[in-house]
């Protein structure tokens, strides 16, 4: 068949050309921006009188028929036309003559795509926010129902002080919570008409560009042609702000990981959201949150992928911008299917109180609250840092905890300490003296739990 360039050329396009440059097979997910995007602009052309009315009342209804079959799978798309643009608008000359053929006047396909990602991003960002905030819900009710839960914090993956587990989980939240920030950033970048570019110089056409943007809802029209067919900064940022939250995800999934070990031994992840195996009777293996942080890697990719492919473009359009949609479609469904799952299973997570207190008790967790007590005393920091090292080595050489040392032994390394030392080397007591703003304290932590009902 003809080409709708074919009036430049003297030889038809050779079939692995046709195979290799074709982006149907993934870009017909964008039909039905692609039609919503083809109908606003017939509808400026119309009252532009750039085409007439009866035509652009045929073109409206011969894609409203089109839209209806491709929604019901009755449309069949065809590798010969190259991509999702040219199947909307052959099966519309098909459909209602060459009325069809009017419809791409004053547009090119650079603007098209560009319309279309644009149109499919910003749906797509409202509904990865929803999720986002649906995954701070369960975090927000774990919190609430395991208010007073103490559990050991790390660093370096060595247990360090001990930490409600409300607190824990609220970080969680914190960083969902710049998450959204990041998408709604972006969002607002990516609602910018780029419609009437054109090829890369605009038109001669008297279209009204606005009155498009105002039908679409977009907040914004592009002031630079050039710029507009080129752009794909929105996507960059996109991939960005989702390789972040995956990141979020990823750190939540190793130790959601570590925490169902034997070894640790904090949580028991539901039976409905884990796998066995195919040797070892015995194995229940964490396979969701393995496959969260494994896909991670897989988004951060994406990002690299089109950082690349943008690096080295001169302004206009190139052809690798078609490379962009795949790495995009894989994101945004990679995205939506880990916070779906997450959101799902945490809330059937069994957290093991007991053991996470023992292991808080471990590891001379209180041995901070210690130096703080002798620098309370008037002991610079350093020096009461290193005289609860000391403390620590004679612990680690006798085998006792520092709750178990009598006033004898303590008073060998210091003579500042008092018999009000021992309230400060419980667990519970140490969890609540951190009462600075954003601190484990118990009341901080139900008053953080409080806020944020109120405003979620």
């Amino acid at each position: 068949m003809k080409k709708p360039w074919d009036g430049r050329f003297t030889e038809n396009t050779e079939k692995t050309v046709e195979a290799f440059t074709s982006s149907v097979s993934f870009d017909r997910r964008l039909w039905k921006y692609d039609i919503q995007g083809s109908a606003a602009h017939v509808r400026m052309l119309k009252k532009q009188k750039i085409i007439p009315a009866r035509d652009a009342e045929l073109i409206l209804r011969g894609l409203g028929e089109i839209a209806r079959e491709i929604g019901e799978g009755k449309f069949k798309f065809r590798e010969d036309l190259e991509d999702v643009h040219m199947n909307i608008e052959y099966a519309l000359i098909n459909r209602i003559g060459p009325a069809g053929g009017k419809l791409h006047t004053a547009r090119s396909r650079n603007d098209q795509v560009a319309l279309d990602i644009r149109l499919f991003l910003r749906e797509e960002i409202s509904g990865m926010i929803k999720l986002t905030r649906d995954l701070q819900r369960v975090f927000l009710a774990l919190a609430d129902r395991y208010k007073g839960v103490v559990m050991p914090g790390y660093t370096h993956l060595q247990r360090a002080q001990p930490v409600m587990l409300s607190h824990h989980l609220l970080a969680y939240f914190e960083m969902l919570e710049r998450d959204r920030g990041r998408f709604g950033d972006c969002a607002a970048r990516v609602n910018v008409l780029p419609l009437g570019s054109c090829a890369l110089a605009g038109t001669s056409l008297p279209i009204d560009r606005k009155y498009v943007a105002r039908l679409l809802g977009f907040a914004a029209v592009s002031e630079n042609s050039i710029d507009a067919v080129s752009d794909r900064d929105f996507i960059i940022e996109f991939l960005s702000a989702a390789s972040v939250l995956m990141l979020h995800l990823s750190r939540l999934s190793e130790e959601l990981v570590l925490w169902s070990t034997e070894e640790f031994g904090f949580i028991s992840l539901p039976d409905a959201y884990s796998t066995g195996s195919s040797i070892m009777p015995q194995k229940k293996n964490p396979d969701v949150p393995e496959l969260v942080r494994g896909k991670a890697g897989r988004v951060c990719g994406n990002l690299m992928a089109m950082l690349v492919v943008l690096k080295g473009l001169p302004l206009a359009y190139n052809r690798d911008l078609q490379e962009d949609k795949e790495p995009l479609f894989d994101t945004v469904d990679t995205v939506k299917d880990s916070l779906s799952v997450l959101t799902k299973m945490m809330p059937k997570i069994k957290f093991n109180k007991t053991v996470m207190l023992k292991a808080a008790e471990g590891g001379f967790s209180t041995a901070t609250d210690l130096a703080e007590y002798l620098a309370k005393k008037g002991l610079p920091f350093r020096e009461a840092h290193n005289v609860t090292g000391r403390i620590v080595k004679y612990c680690i050489h006798k085998k006792k905890l520092l709750e178990d040392l009598t006033m004898d032994e303590l008073k060998k390394y210091s003579g500042i300490f008092e018999k009000d030392v021992f309230d400060h080397l419980s667990i519970t007591a140490s969890v609540n003296r951190k009462t600075s703003l954003g601190g484990t304290a118990g009341k901080r932590v139900l008053q953080r739990i409080k806020d944020i009902k109120s405003t979620i």
